[in-house]
């Protein structure tokens, strides 16, 4: 029997997988960030993450929040993360979070996916 924390796991190494799999087709990989709401304070968003793979556009949240261990949340139904902060750019901070679980030991990991407001 499994433990839930191998199950964890993994589940974030399969997720971490996937991502990189799409990521390698793509000669500048770039994540699309999408605020599906803000708190009133601003300290809390709830964001969606996107990719354009093969032309199409493709919703990663799911491996997102897998990859780096987040709680994957439906808000007016669409999958997104919980990020809180503030006075900074949580949907960079989410797209740098996710380049560096995924690139770690590489040079400038947290740089290599790209990030944009769709």
């Amino acid at each position: 029997m499994i433990t839930k924390k191998a199950q964890e796991q993994a589940d974030k190494e399969l997720a971490r997988m996937k991502l990189r799999e799409m990521f390698a087709e793509q000669e500048k990989p770039k994540v699309y960030t999408i605020a599906r709401h803000i708190s009133q304070s601003r300290l809390s968003w709830d964001i969606s993450l996107k990719t354009v793979q093969d032309g199409e556009i493709i919703d990663i949240t799911y491996y997102v929040a897998k990859a780096i261990g987040d709680t994957l949340k439906e808000t007016n139904g669409k999958r997104t993360i919980r990020v809180t902060g503030g006075n900074m750019d949580l949907g960079y901070h989410l797209v740098h979070s996710l380049s560096m679980s995924l690139y770690f030991g590489q040079d400038r990991a947290g740089y290599v996916l790209s990030h944009d407001w769709a």
